[in-house]
């Protein structure tokens, strides 16, 4: 395990793709260090924020003791996964074939099942009027994405080879099903991998950091909040 004597600086709310970085430094033992960034309270656009996220969007790193022994921040969750594990070389496999594998599945979860899952939480629970087209597109659309994960998994413990980066940003959304209008026992492999995962000590620690923050940003109530959240976007 790679030495780490400065935490790391995470930027944080427990979102999803929150979750997936707090899951990895749990998973690796990483010290770290946690900065909320209340995106109910417009937290994501302020200047110390968007000068190490510029999309100001969390999660975000910045590590004290980057290459060189020099500071580097890290925005976008994918990005921030692929270092932490390259940095503590776990999770993420030095072998290009095996390497290939984990990254195939880690942008088929950035740029499918992540906004695919989002729209779908939005337009189902938070938008101002239903509208039954997006409703449906969406709704659909995460049933196709974990028809694709649920065959994966049909033959595979994990998403790749082994337990991996992959999973981990997977995880965060996939856990959330009922909210996308989902039935889980459509999809069998993916509820045993849901399982699996949930029981790893590591996960759950990763999940409990800053719980309570999320209990308290009622999106349903605030609309100030909703207004910061949908009126910009943030993920």
């Amino acid at each position: 395990m790679v030495k780490q004597d400065k935490p790391i600086e995470l930027y944080y709310w427990p979102t999803p793709n929150g979750w997936k970085v707090s899951i990895m430094l749990e998973e690796c033992g990483l010290p770290y260090v946690v900065h909320p960034v209340n995106i109910g309270k417009g937290d994501q656009f302020k200047p110390e924020f968007l000068a190490i996220s510029p999309n100001n969007r969390m999660p975000a790193i910045v590590d004290p003791e980057g290459p060189g022994g020099q500071p580097i921040s890290v925005f976008e969750s994918g990005a921030i996964l692929q270092y932490l594990g390259r940095k503590a070389g776990l999770f993420y496999p030095s072998d290009e074939r095996r390497r290939v594998a984990v990254d195939e599945w880690l942008f088929w979860q950035v740029g499918g099942l992540g906004p695919m899952a989002g729209q779908a939480h939005h337009f189902r629970i938070y938008a101002p009027e239903q509208i039954a087209y997006a409703v449906e597109r969406y709704t659909s659309e995460v049933h196709r994405l974990y028809g694709v994960l649920d065959r994966r998994l049909a033959d595979h413990a994990f998403l790749a080879d082994d337990y991996s980066i992959a999973d981990m940003a997977t995880f965060g959304w996939a856990k959330l099903w009922e909210r996308q209008g989902q039935d889980i026992n459509d999809f069998p492999h993916m509820r045993r991998w849901l399982e699996a995962i949930k029981a790893r000590p590591a996960v759950q620690r990763g999940l409990a950091v800053n719980a309570e923050d999320r209990q308290k940003l009622d999106l349903g109530k605030d609309q100030e909040a909703r207004k910061l959240l949908f009126g910009q976007g943030v993920r």
